[in-house]
């Protein structure tokens, strides 16, 4: 119910908000009358695919009827949006949410920030942004974004709001540097118009499509596997894995590290990703089938397993690095290694994000067609100790954060300390050299 109420009070702030990023686009009945398609789509998928028939007490009907009628009272796509991921997050389930139609308008804020153990930290700033004109610094403690204190339960649904609902021009923030004084600043993002409608008949010789594929890889970049040998002899081979994603990069990576003694697999912000990965991944640590545990679909139970790769399977040390971002996948391998005793995790307590959920694409119009989606559990996995981890996260073997002043002077003493454990020295500040973050083009 807190984080019910909290998120109201978000949507509250966003839609009537002052700052807009492009001027208002005339909204009526028509608008309207698409929004209630669009609302009870989402309904559907719902009703159709949500893995637990009773809805964790939630009367659907009665919470999507209620959300009909605010939209009939609506005044902008911003709030209908709102309105129509209010309904969904009723539900209070981290992989059930509503997606919304892309908006023409890209943002980017210029910074980063994540929860370390019960605070939130400036975590990245892009050079040249406007984050770093008015002085926002890797390090600083954020107090509040737009009035509100970021908390491990409603940081994701602020970034929710902020890149995916309601991108806006600016936030206004309070943060405080080690051993200063809180101060606040009023951070603007860089925004870029784009198209409003785009052409993918190719009857305009595939303009807009071809611009589509070099956006996706402009995306795809800051999901790029990377990797460092470390050591004397290269014993150590290092692989930060951000999203798991093709199961082929899980068979190249894990050929390139078979000769060293000692593996360190970074999944510090990695959200999770195909479930096929996942059981590859587990696959080569064990020379045995290992079930990872039971899959809960509405009517029915099913064991999930994850197949040896054999005479493939690596022999040497693992160590796994998490933090407050890693989620889904990333919780359930870091279990899966303690749960059978075959590596160290070390890091920070896990984002507690763990379910199964499929995603529907959906669309309105046929000659101008509207698209958006719904993500919808379809299972929980429940592991093999008998536990979900939705809610709970991972605890790591050994609990361990970078400080402000080290993420302020660049540090990385998680990275360092987990060298050490595979007998490489790695000093912090060179761990926090290897893995800059990467920002859009």
């Amino acid at each position: 119910m807190r984080h019910s109420l909290t998120f109201i009070a978000l949507f509250g702030l966003l839609m009537c908000g002052s700052l807009q990023l492009s001027h208002a686009q005339q909204f009526g009945a028509l608008e309207r009358d698409r929004a209630g398609v669009m609302l009870n789509s989402v309904k559907n998928e719902i009703k159709k695919n949500y893995y637990d028939p009773t809805f964790h007490g939630v009367d659907i009907d009665a919470r999507f009827k209620a959300a009909g009628d605010k939209i009939k009272q609506s005044t902008s796509l911003g709030q209908v949006f709102a309105i129509i991921a209010q309904a969904v997050l009723d539900l209070n389930d981290s992989h059930t949410f509503f997606i919304p139609p892309e908006r023409a308008v890209s943002v980017e804020y210029g910074w980063q920030m994540q929860m370390i153990g019960d605070k939130c930290y400036v975590t990245a700033i892009k050079p040249r942004s406007d984050a770093e004109a008015k002085g926002l610094k890797v390090g600083d403690q954020v107090i509040s974004v737009d009035g509100y204190q970021p908390t491990r339960d409603i940081l994701w649904k602020l970034q929710y709001l902020y890149y995916t609902l309601r991108p806006q021009p600016g936030m206004r923030v309070v943060v405080q540097s080690p051993d200063d004084q809180p101060r606040q600043l009023d951070v603007l993002a860089k925004t870029k118009e784009g198209k409003r409608f785009l052409n993918l008949t190719f009857m305009d010789a595939g303009q807009d499509y071809f611009d589509l594929i070099r956006q996706a890889e402009n995306e795809s970049r800051l999901y790029e596997h990377r990797h460092i040998s470390a050591g004397d002899n290269k014993e150590l081979f290092i692989w930060k894995m951000p999203q798991f994603g093709a199961s082929e990069t899980v068979d190249e990576m894990m050929g390139k590290a078979k000769d060293s003694k000692a593996l360190i697999l970074d999944l510090r912000g990695n959200g999770g990703g195909a479930e096929q990965t996942l059981l590859r991944l587990i696959g080569y640590f064990f020379d045995k089938d290992v079930k990872v545990g039971d899959i809960k679909r509405r009517k029915e139970t099913k064991p999930l397993v994850a197949s040896t790769r054999g005479g493939s399977s690596y022999k040497g040390r693992l160590i796994v690095l998490v933090d407050s971002e890693s989620a889904s996948s990333s919780e359930i391998f870091a279990r899966i290694i303690q749960m059978e005793k075959r590596g160290t995790v070390i890091g920070d307590n896990t984002a507690g994000a763990v379910m199964r959920a499929i995603t529907s694409p959906l669309q309105l119009g046929a000659d101008t067609v509207v698209y958006y989606a719904a993500q919808v559990t379809d299972a929980d996995l429940i592991m093999s100790d008998g536990k979900s981890l939705e809610g709970a996260g991972v605890t790591p073997d050994e609990r361990m954060t970078a400080s402000a002043k080290d993420m302020a002077a660049g540090l990385d003493p998680v990275l360092s300390h987990a060298a050490s454990l595979a007998g490489v020295k790695i000093a912090p500040e060179k761990a926090g050299q290897f893995f800059p973050v990467q920002w859009k083009k």
